[in-house]
């Protein structure tokens, strides 16, 4: 997945505060390049910029975007940021890239629901509602593990629909995680370390494809 970590602070990537069109430059650029490699590329234009995210992503041929409130209201260190599901699945018709997954996070990280709204309804919302391709699971922050109990609450509320793992996923906690998801975002414990700042490690990145292969449902992701 191709996103603009580096960029923070971020913006809210509304009409009021939009993404800078560089940004959005830089990673069609990135993602091209990836795309190029053969393997499914997603992109996430932080912070909640879907718009630009699934331009991006029809430009180069990606195969999903992220998106961190699909549905509902969340506070967040940008302020509230608002669901927009109903500009995202018609921009995405309106662009004819209907084949891009949209892929939405449930309780997503660095924020917290302006409603305390159940846990199933809330993916209830994301997949019926906002009729989101999939759903994803965070720890409460960057690199931090999914509550366990979370993700199999996710699980349970998204019947067939494709689970992701967003955060804090390694070798270790891959057993008693990964059978709950159909796919995973790793990004901290890839780098040299585990630090989120570093290059990619690829003795870690092998470690991690080999949990994955050995302990996550045996589904296709999308």
């Amino acid at each position: 997945m191709v996103e603009n970590f580096g960029s923070a602070p971020f913006p809210k990537g509304t009409a009021e505060q939009p993404t800078p069109p560089h940004q959005i430059a830089a990673l069609t650029l990135a993602a091209a390049r990836c795309v190029e490699l053969g393997v499914p590329v997603g992109v996430n234009v932080l912070r909640n910029d879907a718009r630009a995210a699934l331009g991006v992503a029809a430009a180069v041929g990606a195969a999903f975007v992220r998106v961190n409130v699909h549905v509902g209201a969340y506070v967040t260190d940008q302020g509230l940021i608002e669901g927009r599901a109903f500009e995202t699945l018609r921009y995405r018709a309106a662009i004819g890239a209907d084949d891009v997954a949209i892929v939405a996070d449930v309780r997503v990280k660095h924020a917290a629901p302006l409603a305390a709204v159940p846990v199933p309804t809330e993916v209830e919302d994301a997949l019926k509602r906002g009729k989101a391709d999939g759903v994803i699971v965070t720890g409460a922050g960057t690199g931090k593990v999914v509550d366990a109990a979370l993700l199999a609450e996710v699980r349970g509320a998204a019947g067939d629909a494709p689970v992701w793992i967003g955060s804090g996923l390694t070798p270790d906690t891959a057993p008693r995680l990964a059978p709950l998801a159909d796919a995973a975002i790793v990004g901290t414990w890839l780098k040299r370390g585990g630090d989120v700042k570093n290059p990619v490690d690829a003795d870690r990145v092998r470690q991690m494809a080999e949990a994955l292969a050995a302990h996550l449902r045996p589904a296709p992701a999308l």
